[in-house]
C-alpha cells in the first residue's frame, strides 16, 4: 500500500511539473528605514507575494520548469502606518539567449509610487475585472508586463494579450485612491499608466518590433552565425533613432535602453569601427544618461 501510495505522489509530482506556472519569481521585502522590533509581518508578505507571482496562473499556457520566466521583485518598504505602506518596487527580468547559459535583461525599472494596505496573513485577492486592491492589481500588472515583454521578444508583438490585460487593470485602477494608474500623475508620462499606453500605442510599435529583432533575429543568432545576429541587432538602432525623432524620452525607450546598456557596450566592444560609430552615436542621442558607458566600445 504505501508503494502505491508513494507511487501516486510520484505521478502527482510529475503532472504538476508538466504544468509549471509562468514566473520564476524571486521576491524581496526590504525595510532599511523602518524602526521596531515587528519584523515579523514583512516575512510574513514577502511569502504571500512569493505565492502570489510564482503560484497563480496568468496565461492559457503550459510551461517546462526549463520555461518559466526568471525575474526579480524588490519591495523597499519606506514608511509604515498601522497596515497602510509606502514602497518603492523594482521589477527586473530576464531570458535566456538560444544556444547559451547568457540570460539577457528584458525589463529592470523601479516604480517609486507603491502604496498599499495589507494586513498580516490576508489572503491576497486579485480580480482582472475588478479593482480589490493596490497591492495585488500592481503585482498582477507587472507579472503581465513581464509576460509580455517575453511573448514579444520570441514573436513580433505576440505579448500584445498579456499587455492588454495590464491596460485592464489600468482601467480598473482609475478611481483608485494610491496614485501611479493615472495620465496626470506623472509630468514626465513614466507610470503605470504610461508604460502600458506606449506598449499598445501604434506609434512606439518600432519598439516593440525592434524587441523582437534585437532578440529573436539578433542574439539568438550569434552563436550559429555571428555576422548575421550583429547585423540584425546593429539595424534595431536606425528604427529606434526613428522613434526618439518623432517622440523623444519615451518611456518604453528608456526602459529598453535601461535594460540593455551594458549589453550593448559588450556587444559592439568587439566590432567595426562603422558600427563602433553607429551604435555609439545613436545610443548617446536616445540615452545621454549612460553616455559614458558608451564611450568604453570605442576604448
Amino acid at each position: 500500500m504505501r508503494k502505491v501510495s508513494l507511487l501516486i505522489l510520484f505521478f502527482i509530482g510529475i503532472s504538476l511539473f508538466g504544468k509549471a506556472q509562468e514566473l520564476n519569481c524571486i521576491v524581496s521585502v526590504a525595510t532599511p528605514q523602518i524602526q521596531g522590533t515587528d519584523k515579523k509581518i514583512y516575512e510574513t508578505l514577502q511569502t504571500a507575494i512569493y505565492e502570489f507571482m510564482n503560484s497563480r496562473k496568468w496565461t492559457n499556457y503550459t510551461y517546462s520548469v526549463e520555461e518559466k520566466i526568471e525575474c526579480t521583485i524588490m519591495i523597499t518598504i519606506s514608511d509604515r502606518s498601522n497596515d497602510v505602506f509606502s514602497a518603492n518596487i523594482q521589477v527586473q527580468s530576464r531570458r535566456p539567449v538560444y544556444k547559451s547559459s547568457y540570460k539577457s535583461v528584458m525589463l529592470n525599472l523601479i516604480d517609486k509610487d507603491f502604496q498599499f494596505t495589507y494586513v498580516e496573513f490576508q489572503a491576497l485577492d486579485f480580480n482582472e475585472n475588478s479593482f480589490t486592491s493596490n497591492l495585488t492589481s500592481v503585482l498582477a500588472y507587472y507579472a503581465y508586463i513581464i509576460i509580455g515583454m517575453d511573448f514579444d521578444s520570441y514573436s513580433l508583438k505576440g505579448g500584445t494579450p498579456y499587455f492588454e490585460k495590464a491596460q485592464t487593470i489600468v482601467t480598473n485602477a482609475q478611481n483608485a485612491s494610491e496614485s501611479g494608474w493615472k495620465a496626470f500623475e506623472s509630468s514626465k508620462e513614466k507610470n503605470r499608466y504610461w508604460l502600458v499606453e506606449n506598449l499598445m500605442n501604434n506609434i512606439y510599435a518600432p519598439i516593440r518590433e525592434s524587441i523582437y529583432n534585437y532578440h529573436r533575429k539578433g542574439l539568438d543568432m550569434l552563436v550559429d552565425n555571428v555576422a548575421t545576429g550583429k547585423n540584425a541587432i546593429t539595424a534595431v538602432f536606425d528604427k529606434l533613432k526613428g522613434v526618439h525623432e518623432e517622440k523623444p524620452d519615451s518611456y518604453l525607450m528608456q526602459l529598453f535602453f535601461s535594460s540593455k546598456a551594458d549589453e550593448i557596450v559588450n556587444l559592439y566592444s568587439v566590432a567595426t569601427t562603422v558600427e563602433k560609430a553607429k551604435v555609439v552615436a545613436i545610443c548617446k542621442l536616445i540615452d545621454p544618461a549612460n553616455s559614458s558607458k558608451y564611450n568604453q566600445i570605442n576604448k
